[in-house]
């Protein structure tokens, strides 16, 4: 039996060919943020947790059982992140982007005013993220926010409901914007944003 069965945590398939999201983001960038620092964190994860009472649990109940125990710092990090990437992918598309419709659109509106206002704050919240991290709109108990979080973080840590994310750490755009992580975030909203996954999450 390949070692690779036994691994409790797996790397996900991309929803789309490595250079669907070209020329936003290159193919050249999914090849080292997927398939290397991606796939070293689920490494590291099923390495960590081999063993343990965390063994056969699920990547939220790790990610929920290590939040806040200096002792798991290490599981805590490489399962969020895991879990992190594996939604951030769902949250892109080829020719995303754009304003959304429907009860997405109400909700933006109602906790906005505008889409553009919502766009505006979304990007500040990427922008503003000290060193690395993620901007997130979330769902907390119904309400719409933005926040943002640092590092492997992750929203389902704190008892929000993700509805989408981007990353904001180096190697998500360095390879193709270099250090202008503005318009990274200005080419995510108006190109990639997958609002029907959006729109599913909230459900």
């Amino acid at each position: 039996m390949k070692g690779e069965l036994n691994m409790a945590i797996q790397l996900p398939d991309l929803p789309y060919a490595k250079d669907a999201l070209a020329p936003v983001i290159s193919a050249n960038t999914l090849e080292f943020h997927y398939g290397k620092h991606h796939k070293t964190y689920v490494d590291n994860t099923n390495k960590l947790i081999a063993g343990t009472d965390l063994a056969n649990e699920s990547l939220e109940s790790i990610i929920k059982k290590t939040t806040g125990d200096a002792a798991k710092i290490g599981i805590f990090n490489n399962a969020a992140q895991v879990w992190n990437h594996s939604f951030y992918w769902q949250c892109m598309k080829a020719k995303g982007g754009g304003k959304p419709a429907g009860a997405v659109a109400d909700k933006i509106n109602k906790a906005w005013g505008s889409f553009e206002k919502f766009a505006e704050e979304f990007k500040n919240a990427g922008v503003t993220q000290f060193g690395s991290g993620w901007a997130w709109l979330v769902s907390d108990r119904g309400e719409l926010k933005i926040i943002k979080t640092a590092n492997a973080d992750t929203p389902i840590a704190h008892g929000l409901k993700p509805l989408l994310t981007v990353d904001v750490w180096e190697h998500a755009y360095y390879l193709d914007y270099q250090n202008r992580r503005p318009d990274y975030l200005a080419a995510f909203i108006e190109k990639l944003i997958n609002w029907d996954f959006v729109k599913a999450n909230l459900g």
